[in-house]
């Protein structure tokens, strides 16, 4: 497993560990003490770690390589799931997929950008990075799930919608504004999560939804921190800067009413325990599912209209 910079000590104390095993093996040393202490001290510097982590640090979970993927989800938290292709105009594109999908005996419509973990994956998937016609896809998708009364859950994981001439050639600002537009209008709920990277437009042309959840060690923002680390400076090195100063975490975002919850990973991230991350999702989804089942067409667009209206509001003094 890829270790990330910050957490070399744990590393350290985690190969001591190993060390004072193997000696104990080939020399028959009784050392069960001296394991045990360094087990324990790895168990309460690895919470001290995860629990206090800076935003550019959380900013590397989630983009970790082995973070689970939209399709490694529909594997952990689906008892079914049916992929649909095609934007209906001749494309299909592979960094957003949808399906039908039964979760818990719950009939929903499951859709999400997907990433790949090795160099060929992510050319099928464009590094997660939708191009117009991933954007129409969804929407064919969200009209069938409103047609058919069926919740919407959406798991967002992309670094922006595409950049290239071919994205701005065939419509990329109007598919996303169209999702946008439409998904305000939809009479079913909608719930989106967001699994690792959610930024910019292209994480928002999933995202107009009743729930916004975040996993722990996600982000959400307008704006990459290089990016805006490049504006603001002049230098994508104080990403790190940037990433404090824009609040794209969890916690923060809940604070300012842009997120309304938060889903744990396990400790170290989600990479570090599929299953368990699986569980967790599965259980937001349901339970929060089970909260807006209660409310009609109108209170569904209507909430999910004014969630969205009452970001960035303030008062001049």
């Amino acid at each position: 497993m890829s270790v990330l910079e910050f957490e070399n000590p744990l590393v350290e104390i985690e190969n001591k560990i190993q060390e004072l095993k193997k000696i104990s093996a080939e020399s028959g040393m009784d050392l069960d003490k001296e394991i045990e202490t360094f087990e324990q001290q790895a168990n309460d510097y690895k919470k001290e770690l995860y629990s206090n982590l800076k935003p550019s640090q959380k900013l590397q979970i989630a983009r970790h390589q082995e973070r689970p993927n939209f399709l490694d989800y529909t594997k952990l938290i689906c008892d079914d799931f049916v992929e649909m292709h095609g934007d209906r105009t001749g494309m299909d594109d592979r960094a957003i997929i949808g399906g039908l999908a039964n979760i818990g005996g719950q009939k929903v419509m499951l859709i999400g950008t997907q990433k790949g973990k090795s160099t060929k994956e992510n050319l099928e998937y464009n590094f997660g990075m939708p191009q117009p016609q991933g954007y129409r896809k969804a929407l064919r998708l969200f009209y069938h799930a409103n047609k058919f009364n069926m919740p919407i859950v959406t798991l967002i994981d992309t670094p922006g919608a595409y950049p290239g001439i071919s994205a701005e050639e065939t419509g990329q600002g109007i598919a996303i504004a169209v999702n946008l537009r439409e998904m305000a209008k939809l009479n079913v709920p909608i719930i989106a999560i967001i699994t690792g990277e959610g930024c910019s437009g292209g994480a928002l042309g999933l995202g107009v939804a009743n729930k916004v959840l975040m996993l722990e060690h996600s982000y959400y923002t307008v704006i990459s921190p290089e990016g805006c680390a490049s504006i603001l400076w002049r230098d994508a090195s104080k990403f790190a800067d940037a990433a404090e100063a824009l609040k794209i975490t969890a916690d923060d975002l809940i604070k300012l009413n842009i997120v309304d919850g938060m889903i744990k990973e396990p400790v170290g991230g989600a990479h570090t325990n599929y299953e368990e991350m699986g569980e967790n999702m599965k259980k937001a989804i349901l339970d929060t599912l089970s909260e807006l089942a209660g409310m009609s067409k109108e209170e569904l667009r209507n909430q999910r209209y004014d969630n969205f209206r009452r970001m960035g509001a303030f008062i001049e003094g």
